[in-house]
């Protein structure tokens, strides 16, 4: 008699359960369910929604960096944080666009 550990049985049942998965995927029916039209607009509009924020949220942040750093007096301390706070919100809201426009280019690559 063959013993299996757990561990082993557990991986062998989850790889039976992805060829299972994967043979039988492209025989369903359901093509186009109504919660995944309706995720998807969700998630179009939140990104809509963060992209409209993010640039405003960016130019405050700056903006707040360039008020701390003029009003610093000479203070090492609150110019290299005034740096930072202006180096990160520039970063982010670079982060942010870029994610934008990898996945815009994802879609016109899938449509």
């Amino acid at each position: 008699m063959i013993k299996i550990k757990k561990h082993n049985f557990f991986i062998i049942l989850c790889v039976t359960f992805v060829i299972i998965f994967i043979c039988f995927s492209p025989y369903s029916y359901g093509a186009d369910p109504k919660i995944v039209k309706k995720l998807s607009d969700a998630f179009e509009d939140i990104e809509d929604w963060i992209l409209k924020l993010s640039t405003p949220a960016a130019a405050v942040a700056v903006g707040v960096g360039v008020f701390m750093k003029k009003f610093s007096f000479g203070d090492e301390e609150k110019i290299r944080i005034a740096k930072k706070v202006i180096r990160g919100s520039l970063f982010s809201y670079g982060f942010i666009l870029a994610i934008d426009l990898i996945l815009s280019a994802i879609k016109s690559l899938i449509s």
